[in-house]
Parts: structure tokens; sequence; C-alpha cells
């Protein structure tokens, strides 16, 4: 989305609310002991000539404390100053039950089961954790049909005395599984949260793609799909034929390693249904596709940045650590290592 001067258009609508976010309730009484104690640390700043750097925090999934307190100190550390926050730090935040089962045993079998096949000792077991989900998930979704949106407020409040906003949310939430009534709880604490767009990955089933934009522009926010691998140039043609609160999530490490034509071109064709991109270095799949610390990879990152400042291009640019953590480093480094390629590709 390209930033203009006349009216109040949707294209402006992401530019404008950085600078609310950021701004809202800045001085403001803490709403607990935790949010004055991150004033200490120096308010970050992560728009770099016009173009606003941030981060998902899924970026820092391999930290041991995954709370929403956590994540904003990591963030801040890292010197970013806006987020695309996952859902679990929120939801945990506003009271959501806690999931009983190991996730990351789950995921493991499940890899399993697609790779090799399980034995029947670790199918039973598998058995076992999708029935406790199933139940996991509807007391989940008994949660959030009640649940008030104060705490989500109370979060915003926190990450904006700190210098953060926050302007993508992208809670599990938007499954063909999950109800109208579960959906529209998401975009209301998207609201609640600051957050302009919601993200996900592309449906395959176009009816949930329909349904989504539907239930976005209701309530006015974006939802913005992510891609992997899958993409081409017409991906996302028939969600944005369904609804203007469709939108990209642009993924260009994704492109690159799929073998596509110039992201740089896509996005100057696209710039105006973009409401945020990922930005990882990938390799072509004739180098492997492989994930790589940034600038030893293929993915034209400091061509894609200075488009958008020469553009004035208002939707974020999002920092995902996908690559291996060098030993000796950590998320907060390696985030923060790439933001300085960030600042080194837009200052050049």
């Amino acid at each position: 989305m390209k930033k203009e001067n006349k009216g109040v258009s949707r294209r402006q609508f992401l530019g404008t609310s950085f600078s609310l976010a950021t701004g809202l309730l800045a001085g403001a009484g803490s709403a607990f002991g935790a949010s004055s104690a991150l004033r200490t640390f120096t308010r970050p700043d992560s728009m770099i000539n016009g173009v606003q750097i941030g981060t998902i925090t899924y970026s820092y999934r391999s930290m041991p404390d995954q709370s929403a307190e956590a994540i904003l100190k990591a963030v801040i550390e890292s010197g970013i100053s806006a987020v695309e926050l996952m859902g679990d730090p929120a939801e945990l935040y506003a009271g959501r039950p806690e999931n009983p089962i190991n996730r990351r045993e789950m995921f493991s079998l499940m890899r399993k089961s697609r790779d090799e096949g399980l034995t029947d000792e670790e199918q039973g077991r598998m058995n076992q954790m999708q029935s406790q989900m199933e139940e996991y998930n509807a007391r989940v979704a008994e949660w959030r049909s009640s649940v008030s949106m104060d705490k989500f407020a109370e979060l915003r409040q926190m990450y904006n005395d700190a210098g953060v906003s926050i302007y993508a949310f992208k809670p599990n939430a938007f499954g063909a599984e999950n109800s109208d009534e579960e959906v529209e709880y998401a975009l209301r604490a998207a609201k609640a949260l600051g957050a302009t767009s919601c993200t996900r990955e592309l449906p395959d089933d176009a009816a949930l793609s329909r349904r989504l934009g539907s239930l976005a522009e209701k309530h006015g926010v974006y939802m913005g799909y992510h891609n992997h691998t899958q993409a081409t140039p017409t991906l996302w043609d028939t969600a944005l034929e369904q609804s203007e609160y469709n939108s990209l999530n642009l993924d260009i490490g994704h492109w690159v390693a799929a073998g596509n034509p110039s992201v740089v071109d896509f996005i100057r064709e696209k710039h105006d249904r973009i409401t945020s991109i990922h930005v990882k270095d990938r390799t072509t799949p004739g180098n492997g596709a492989e994930n790589l610390i940034w600038g030893k990879g293929n993915t034209p990152i400091r061509e894609v940045l200075q488009l958008m400042s020469e553009e004035n291009y208002d939707f974020p640019a999002t920092i995902e650590l996908e690559y291996q953590v060098p030993e000796g480093s950590d998320a907060v480094q390696e985030v923060a290592r790439c933001l300085d390629f960030c600042k080194e590709s837009l200052n050049a």
C-alpha cells in the first residue's frame, strides 16, 4: 500500500495506524508493574527512511519464556518498535485456558507419521493427544465466546508504553473448523490490540477465504494471507477478488525459494493489496532453497526495502527469523542482526 496525501483512504489506514499506536497512551499510568520496569529500556525505533521494520514474535519461539511480557522484553532488546503478534502470548495474557498437551511431542509424532509412519504404541499416543486436543479446542472456543477485550487493550497499552506497536495479530482462530463467532472474536481482539490486520496461511478452500474476507470487512480489519513455496503470481487472485479486506502477507523468501519471477516487480504490481511482507533470505530452487543468514541467500531484501522507501509504501517489513541460530547467539541477537541489515540497506 502506498502513502497518499488526500482523504482517508484504505491505503492510508495502515500507515496512519502506526503513529496512532505508538503515541497512544504513552506516558499513561502502568496497567501493572511490568510496564513500569520495561520503561527502563531505551525505547526502540525501527522506522528507517519511511519503512517500518517489524518482526513476527514467532522469531522468538526458541526462548523458554513465551509470556507477553518476556516477548516484549526481547522485542525491545532487538531494537524493534512494531510487531506481528502471535496468538498464544496475547490469549494467555487474556486468560485463555492452558493447553494440557505437550505440543512438541505432538508435532514430532505428526512429522514422523508423515515421513516414516508410527508404531502401534506411538499411534495410540497420537490418538490420545488428538482426542485431548479436540476437548481443549472446545474449551478455548467457549472461553473466546465470553472473554472481555479489556486484557487485550491492557496488553496494547503495555506494548505502547514501551514504544512497540502491534500492527498484525496471528491467532489460531481462522480455520474451517472455527465458527464465525470465533473469527469475530479474533477480529475484535486484533482491534483491541491496535492491529490493522490479522494473518494466516492462504487457505486452499475458496469458501473459507470468502467467509473470512466478509467477516474482516464487517469489523474493518484486513485479513493478510501468507504464502509458503506454493506461491505463484496468481496465487492470491481469487481471495483478492472476493473481498477488499482480503490482502497479501507476502513472504519474499518463500517466493524466491519457489522459483518465481522478480518479487520486486510483483510488489510493484500488488502494492495496493499488501498489508505486510515477511522477510527472510532463502536461495532459489537451483541453490537448494535454503534458509540462510541475511546477505548469503538469493532473496533481494535490499532491493525490496529500497523500493518500499522510494515508493512510500506504508506496509511493514516483518523480520521472520527462520535460519539456524549460530552457536553462542540467540533469537534476540539474530533479530537485531537482521535489523542491522535493514538499516544498512535503507541507509545505503
